[in-house]
């Protein structure tokens, strides 16, 4: 039987005969369903209309998106240490190219994902690579929507996977929501694998923080400032976001501090008229 994945969010749902007949992520705020209804579709089908791309944008971290894109469209991150290799969340496509690739380059010690939006197709993630364990966080547990044994759960404020990586918990738009902290990355000043957690905007200067982002909603400025919290404590200069071009290449702790302050004071509404 196959395994259907809603094409609006990515997320795999447990073999059956039909599709489900929802998709809980999808209806849940933060998340919607399109005009046309709830799609469904298959890693089988995936793989003949759609091909994964790759770009390596340090020694040791490599970019994986789907083409076309793909429901939410977001990338994962190859994080490739001389302990072993992190997948740092995951994206809907999986096929032989991107197996043969990650093995060539030493293959997976394990997967961590940010927060639901982005699990996807976790189980064939580790399944193709050994049945490495997938690190998600306690407080998120009740969105996984495919149990299976290779999910570990982390509890608490941080988790070291390796040396010199570790996932910090932050919050955002989920409770358990991750980042990863890359020390050795940016030639030893630290990067931060934030997701759409920490968002990078478009002008790569600067952060934004959302509940939702397709439906709008701000985050609040405790969410917020629970974000910055856990980030600001750790040596980070580069910060990689949840899409390709969602890069900011240097000063990313000083501009992190200051798009805190002034992300409250707009909700707080410093710019009304303005």
């Amino acid at each position: 039987m196959p395994a259907f994945i809603c094409s609006t969010c990515g997320t795999q749902y447990p073999p059956s005969e039909s599709p489900p007949a929802r998709c809980p992520v999808c209806e849940d705020e933060r998340q919607h369903i399109p005009p046309e209804g709830q799609s469904w579709t298959t890693l089988q089908r995936l793989r003949i209309s759609h091909h994964n791309g790759f770009r390596q944008y340090e020694p040791g971290l490599i970019g994986i998106g789907t083409t076309p894109r793909f429901a939410i469209g977001q990338r994962a991150l190859l994080v490739c240490t001389a302990q072993g290799n992190i997948l740092w969340d995951c994206i809907s496509l999986i096929d032989d190219a991107t197996v043969t690739l990650i093995n060539g380059l030493g293959g997976l010690r394990a997967i961590a994902i940010s927060h639901p939006h982005f699990y996807t197709t976790l189980v064939d993630w580790s399944r193709a690579f050994g049945d490495v364990p997938v690190h998600l966080h306690a407080d998120d547990a009740k969105w996984v929507r495919q149990p299976d044994p290779c999910i570990k759960f982390w509890q608490g404020e941080r988790f070291e996977l390796l040396s010199g990586v570790t996932l910090v918990r932050g919050g955002g738009h989920f409770p358990g929501g991750a980042m990863l902290h890359w020390a050795a990355g940016a030639e030893g000043k630290g990067v931060v694998c934030s997701a759409d957690i920490a968002i990078v905007n478009l002008d790569r200067k600067s952060f934004s923080f959302m509940r939702s982002i397709p439906n709008f909603i701000p985050l609040s400025e405790h969410g917020v400032r629970a974000v910055a919290t856990a980030l600001m404590p750790l040596a980070f200069d580069r910060v990689y976001s949840h899409h390709f071009e969602r890069v900011m290449h240097s000063g990313a702790k000083q501009n992190l501090a200051n798009s805190v302050e002034r992300y409250v004071a707009a909700i707080g509404g410093a710019y009304d008229g303005a």
